[in-house]
C-alpha cells in the first residue's frame, strides 16, 4: 500500500492544492518500510490526484481541499483522509493501526473572497 501526505517540515500541510511536496510511504503488514519526499512537480488542486494516481498512492492523508480535488481523488481511485494536523509520520502511523484522528466533511475553498474551511491552513476562516 501506498500512503502519501501533504508535506512540510514533518507535517501535515493544510492545504492540498497548495502543496509543494508530498511524502510517500511504503506500507506492509500494517508498517512502514520506505519512504521519499517527491515535489508535486508545479501541479495543482485537481492535477495533483492524478499525479498521486500515477505514483501509485492507494491513500491521501491531509488537511483540507476543495470539492474539485476531492472528485478528482475519487476519480483517480484514491482514498482521502481529510482535516488531518501534526506530524506526517505519526499520521501514518495512526492510519495503519487503525486510530487516525480526521475529518471526513472538511473542506477548503481558497478560491472566492471569502475563506471557509475547517482547518488550521494559517488564513483567516469562518465556519
Amino acid at each position: 500500500m501506498k500512503i502519501a501526505v501533504t508535506y512540510e517540515n514533518g507535517n501535515v500541510f493544510q492545504h492540498f492544492g497548495r502543496t509543494e511536496q508530498f511524502k510517500v510511504y511504503d506500507a506492509q503488514d500494517g508498517k512502514i518500510v520506505s519512504s521519499a519526499v517527491i515535489d508535486n512537480g508545479g501541479q495543482g488542486h485537481e492535477a495533483l490526484a492524478f499525479l498521486l494516481s500515477g505514483k501509485g498512492v492507494d491513500v491521501l492523508i491531509c488537511g483540507g481541499m476543495g470539492m474539485g480535488a476531492r472528485m478528482a481523488l475519487e476519480e483517480a481511485g484514491v482514498e482521502y483522509y481529510g482535516g488531518v494536523q501534526g506530524s506526517a509520520d505519526e499520521a501514518v502511523n495512526a492510519f495503519l493501526a487503525g486510530n487516525l484522528v480526521y475529518d471526513p466533511d472538511v473542506s477548503c475553498d481558497h478560491h472566492g473572497e471569502d475563506h471557509d474551511c475547517a482547518h488550521d491552513c494559517g488564513r483567516e476562516c469562518s465556519n
